[in-house]
């Protein structure tokens, strides 16, 4: 009897022990070999909701058989990484974060873009700073494998960065920027209509003088309890397409040195000046020359890739296990 009990007892605590770690193996299982290396779920899933910004979980909610096509683009994509890295590998090919910040400047200088400009266009598409500087590193990585690989010389003619500059013309232009200036009177009460209506009152009568002709700076100096008051109701240079929906279409509308009506804002009222305008244009071939030839290059590279890797992963052992 002792020795049923004590056997009871065994499998018990046995079984609390190792229920974690098969919950561990279902989460964190493996989904497929790559030669010497393995990709697990955990693996495949984060890659999934970077991609489509979307949990795996979710994502299968929503549609089974989208879920199932994605993870299968998604699972290939990482075996060609996994061969891509150890051939990497093998050769010794390293990137330094200097490379990468070296890329990155000729990428914003080409484009004209400010860091702000790319941190926030990589915002708009759902990624981060840190990840897009990863992704720019294995970029990088595999474009050393490739001319490590292909001896042949990629030729890019002035006639393909002819056409590719014509057909996409409209990709090109400079982005539209506005200097702006502004005056913010602050609610004391978040809760008081009362002073809500007292002071839409005072910015109406402060607009009327401004559009009259007095002196911004002065006004901001005295009256704004917002940003830049000490600086005369400066707020610095925007990209129009930058600015929250309400505030661009009313910047759009002002001219250069315009006056806007009183704003009114969760906490405040504001007035805004646009202080100088910067038109956006369409750039020259001649300026966006290195730009094309950096993309078609880059798609030549894509093009190659493919192939060499094609060849790779027909010698390589691979095994998917679902």
């Amino acid at each position: 009897m002792r020795v049923l009990r004590r056997l009871s007892f065994l499998i018990l605590v046995t079984s609390l022990w190792l229920e974690p770690l098969f919950a561990a193996e279902v989460c964190n299982r493996v989904v497929a070999v790559v030669n010497n290396d393995v990709i697990t779920l955990y693996e495949l899933n984060n890659r999934m909701k970077e991609m489509t910004g979307v949990p795996a979980e979710e994502l299968m909610q929503k549609n089974e058989a989208m879920y199932r096509d994605t993870r299968q683009k998604i699972l290939e994509l990482l075996i060609d990484e996994k061969i891509a890295q150890a051939k990497i590998k093998e050769l010794r090919i390293q990137v330094s974060e200097k490379q990468v910040d070296n890329f990155l400047e000729k990428m914003k200088r080409d484009n004209q873009w400010t860091q702000e400009d790319l941190v926030a266009g990589l915002e708009k598409e759902g990624f981060s700073y840190e990840k897009y500087r990863e992704r720019i590193k294995r970029d990088i990585e595999r474009s050393q494998l490739i001319e490590y690989e292909i001896r042949s010389k990629i030729i890019i003619r002035e006639e393909a960065i002819q056409k590719y500059y014509e057909e996409h013309k409209g990709t090109f232009g400079v982005a539209e920027k506005v200097h702006l200036a502004g005056i913010f009177l602050m609610r004391k009460n978040l809760k008081s209509e009362e002073e809500m209506r007292e002071l839409y009152k005072k910015a109406q009568d402060l607009s009327a003088k401004l559009k009259a002709g007095a002196d911004f700076g002065q006004m901001a100096g005295t009256y704004s309890e917002g940003p830049g008051a000490k600086q005369g109701g400066d707020l610095g240079q925007f990209t129009v397409d930058h600015l929250e929906a309400g505030l661009k279409s009313v910047v759009e509308a002002l001219p250069e040195g315009g006056i806007s009506d009183p704003l009114v804002r969760p906490n405040g009222i504001q007035i805004i000046k646009v202080v100088k305008k910067q038109t956006g244009k369409i750039r020259s071939l001649e300026e966006m020359k290195e730009a094309i030839y950096g993309i078609l290059y880059q798609e030549e590279v894509n093009r190659r890739y493919q192939s060499w890797i094609k060849e790779l992963r027909d010698s390589a052992y691979t095994r998917v296990i679902y």
